[in-house]
């Protein structure tokens, strides 16, 4: 009887523990000054919203927003700009990646060639497949990622691309549909996609953690070459955030694959075409140019720019060649006074079937000879006239 009675009173206590709680609580409410009490329910609410906030924030940070896109594809194409350098090939790595991480298949895709010694590297040592088209019709899948540049362009059919997903860092009007993060102000479009990766969540190959995403050696090491090549090894157009994601992407690399992307062997032609840069160049003042003649590899141009930005008391370079019926543009800035970007637009604004653009320190431009020479709605420029433009346009003038 007496345990019996025990084990009738425990639940009989608890409950009436647990009225009496209550009404402890509502007599403790009742009595409380009202602005105290007003004070702890602004004080709940605002502890409420602000989780709601953190919340929100969180999962509309663009990282998951991204990740959530993907998620909803069975596949999509991951398109880069024409000829891609390292910094579109590095930034297609990180949005497969994630697209990885949530079962989502991928293909790369790039319109024209990839020619440099150091993009030719990347590709092997790194293994990397990379799809080349011609046309829109060469792409099978349905929804489109472009990367470090944010309209389609150089394959037929490239305006009637819609992508989903645009990520980049040059300028421009060009958007996805679904996600847009287009950031001017950083060095690299590597940088964004490190940002992604890092709000994710990344973990080694050996690691044990259960982050969502695999950061390999091979992924680091392509994306902080990435951030090098896109900001002549964090010497030019930096922001903090390219330091941050290079200093976040250091452990990671295989550094033995880095040394042969950033020194393979350099064709006979390129360093021609260096040299003829520099014996070549035509020079006022502070600024240089150089035609370089008709080339077989237009990517060199790029590379006698550089070289040219070596000489003692040069400021800002243009070198220009042709290929194809195509004059190839290439400019560097180290000069405040000089948008290099701005420059190259300006001076070829008024040619027919002409493009040219880019930022502070770095530009680039083509052309159609013809059109140059006159066909069309123009008079026509000569390669003196021409060059006399670009010289104006780098001193800032404007005719």
């Amino acid at each position: 009887m007496h345990t019996r009675g025990v084990g009738i009173a425990r639940p009989l206590d608890a409950g009436t523990a647990t009225s009496d709680s209550m009404v402890g609580v509502v007599e403790t409410v009742e009595t409380m000054d009202p602005l105290v009490l007003s004070l702890v329910l602004v004080g709940l609410v605002a502890l409420i919203l602000g989780g709601w906030w953190v919340f929100r924030w969180f999962s509309r940070s663009p990282a998951n927003r991204l990740r959530r896109l993907l998620r909803k594809q069975d596949e999509v194409a991951i398109v880069m700009h024409p000829n891609p350098d390292p910094d579109a090939m590095a930034s297609a790595m990180g949005v497969a990646a994630i697209a990885d991480s949530v079962d989502t298949e991928t293909t790369y895709y790039h319109p024209g060639e990839i020619r440099h010694q150091e993009n030719r590297a990347f590709r092997t040592v790194l293994e990397v497949d990379f799809e080349t088209i011609e046309s829109a019709s060469d792409i099978e899948e349905e929804t489109v990622v472009l990367v470090d540049h944010n309209t389609a362009r150089g394959f037929t059919g490239s305006e009637l691309v819609e992508p989903l997903i645009v990520v980049d860092h040059h300028p421009g009007n060009g958007s996805g549909t679904a996600f847009t993060d287009v950031r001017t102000e950083y060095g690299a479009a590597s940088t964004i996609l490190v940002e992604y990766l890092e709000s994710i969540g990344v973990r080694g190959p050996d690691d044990d953690e259960e982050a969502p995403i695999e950061l390999t050696s091979d992924l680091a090491t392509g994306l902080l070459y990435g951030i090098f090549s896109d900001t002549n090894h964090l010497t030019k157009g930096c922001s903090d955030a390219d330091f941050d994601a290079a200093s976040f992407l250091f452990p990671r690399i295989d550094e033995e694959k880095l040394d042969r992307i950033a020194n393979p062997s350099v064709s006979d032609e390129v360093l021609q075409i260096k040299a003829e840069a520099i014996q070549k160049k035509r020079v006022e003042g502070a600024f240089a140019i150089c035609n370089v003649g008709e080339i077989s590899n237009v990517d060199a141009i790029p590379q006698a720019a550089d070289e040219l930005m070596h000489l003692e008391g040069v400021t800002a370079v243009v070198v220009y060649g042709a290929n194809d019926g195509t004059m190839h543009l290439s400019g560097r800035s180290r000069d405040d006074r000089v948008h290099m970007g701005e420059a190259l637009r300006h001076a070829v604004s008024d040619i027919p079937m002409a493009s040219a653009g880019g930022h502070a320190r770095m530009g680039g431009g083509t052309l159609s000879i013809e059109h140059m020479n006159g066909l069309g709605p123009s008079d026509g420029v000569t390669k003196a006239e021409f060059e006399q433009r670009i010289f104006s346009a780098m001193a800032g003038e404007r005719s």
